[in-house]
C-alpha cells in the first residue's frame, strides 16, 4: 500500500492539533504547515519527534512556500485563518490571510492535482439564519469580513473545481470548543469568561436575556469530521458539522455552574446581540461523510472545565 501522506496547513492550531493526532491514529504520514502566530510550536515539535511528523514554519500568503511544502502530497488540509474578531478590528489582514492566502493554497492543490482539498469554512457564512436547522442551501448573508472570506473560499473552491477539476470538501464548523482552545476564540470567549468567574465565586454575566443559542461541536469531533472527508467518496460540496442541537446561552450559563460547582444564579446584561440562534442541519454530514457528533455538550462542557 501507498504511503497515505496529507498537508496540513494551520496544523499547529487549536483544531489542527487534535486533527493531527487523530491522522496519526490512522497511520496517515503529516506535513504540518503553520506561522505559529496561533500555533502551538512546542506541541508541533513534539509530535515531529515521532518520526511521522515534519513541520514547516511558513505564511499561506507566501504563495511559493505553500507551493513548495504540497509537492508530494495527494491530500490537503486547509485550516489557518485569521479570526472574527480580529477581521472586524483589522479587515486588511484577514482579507489577506483567508482570502489571498487561502487562495494560494487552493490554486496550488489544482497545480499539482491533489487528490481531496478538506477546507475549514464556518457557520458565520449563514449569518442570522432565517430558519432552523440551518441547512447548506440555505440564503448565505456573512456580516463580518471573516464570515465573507470564508464564504469566498467556498466559492474559490467551486470555481477550481469546475475547471480544474479540483476534489474539495468546505466543513462549515459551527461553535468548536474543547481543551487546547485559546481564551481569545471568538465562540468560546463566552464560555471562558462564565468558567472564570464561576470559579471566582463570581456569577455569570449574560448579554442581553440569554436566548441566543449556538450549536456547540467539541474540537474532537471535527477533527473526526476533517479525516473522514479526506477519503469521503462524494466531493465538491459544503457540509455542516454540529451536533444540530441549539444550546442557550443561559442553558450554558447552568451547565457550567453545575460543572464547577457553585451556588450562583446567572445575571443578565441588557443589550443587543449579532447572531440570535444557530443549529445545524446534520443530514449532509452524516449522508456523505459518515460523520455524527458523539460528545454531548453537558459531557463535553463538564470535561472542560474539569482540564482548565
Amino acid at each position: 500500500m501507498t504511503e497515505k501522506k496529507v498537508l496540513v496547513i494551520g496544523g499547529a492550531g487549536f483544531i489542527g492539533l487534535h486533527v493531527v493526532e487523530q491522522l496519526l491514529e490512522q497511520d496517515w504520514t503529516v506535513r504540518i504547515f503553520d506561522n505559529m502566530v496561533r500555533g502551538d510550536r512546542d506541541r508541533a515539535a513534539e509530535l515531529a519527534k515521532s518520526g511521522r511528523v515534519d513541520v514547516i514554519d511558513q505564511d499561506t500568503r507566501n504563495g511559493a512556500a505553500v507551493y513548495s511544502a504540497m509537492k508530494g502530497y495527494d491530500y490537503v488540509i486547509h485550516l489557518a485563518a485569521d479570526s472574527i474578531n480580529k477581521s472586524v478590528a483589522d479587515p486588511y489582514s484577514s482579507i489577506d490571510i483567508n482570502m489571498v492566502g487561502s487562495h494560494n493554497v487552493f490554486a496550488a492543490a489544482a497545480d499539482l492535482g491533489v487528490k481531496r482539498i478538506v477546507v475549514a469554512s464556518s457557520a458565520s457564512v449563514y449569518g442570522d439564519p432565517q430558519k432552523l436547522p440551518m441547512h447548506e442551501d440555505d440564503k448565505l448573508d456573512p456580516l463580518t469580513p471573516y464570515c465573507i472570506g470564508k464564504r469566498t473560499g467556498e466559492d474559490l473552491l467551486g470555481y477550481y473545481g469546475r475547471s480544474r477539476g479540483l476534489s474539495w470538501i468546505a466543513l462549515r464548523f459551527f461553535n468548536v470548543y474543547g481543551e487546547g482552545q485559546k481564551t481569545t476564540a471568538y465562540y468560546t470567549s463566552v464560555i471562558n469568561h462564565f468558567v472564570n468567574r464561576l470559579k471566582n465565586g463570581e456569577a455569570p454575566i449574560i448579554d442581553g436575556e440569554g436566548k441566543q443559542s449556538m450549536d456547540f461541536i467539541h474540537v474532537r469531533d471535527i477533527a473526526r469530521a476533517v479525516v473522514l472527508s479526506l477519503t469521503s467518496e462524494t466531493g465538491n460540496v459544503p457540509i455542516n458539522v454540529g451536533t444540530g442541537i441549539d444550546t442557550t446561552v443561559a442553558e450554558l450559563a447552568h451547565i457550567l455552574i453545575d460543572a464547577v460547582g457553585v451556588d450562583v444564579e446567572p445575571q443578565f446584561n441588557p443589550r443587543d446581540v449579532l447572531v440570535s440562534r444557530r443549529a445545524a442541519d446534520t443530514t449532509r454530514a452524516k449522508d456523505i461523510i459518515g460523520f455524527e457528533a458523539t460528545i454531548p455538550v453537558r459531557e463535553g462542557m463538564t470535561a472542560l472545565v474539569q482540564s482548565s
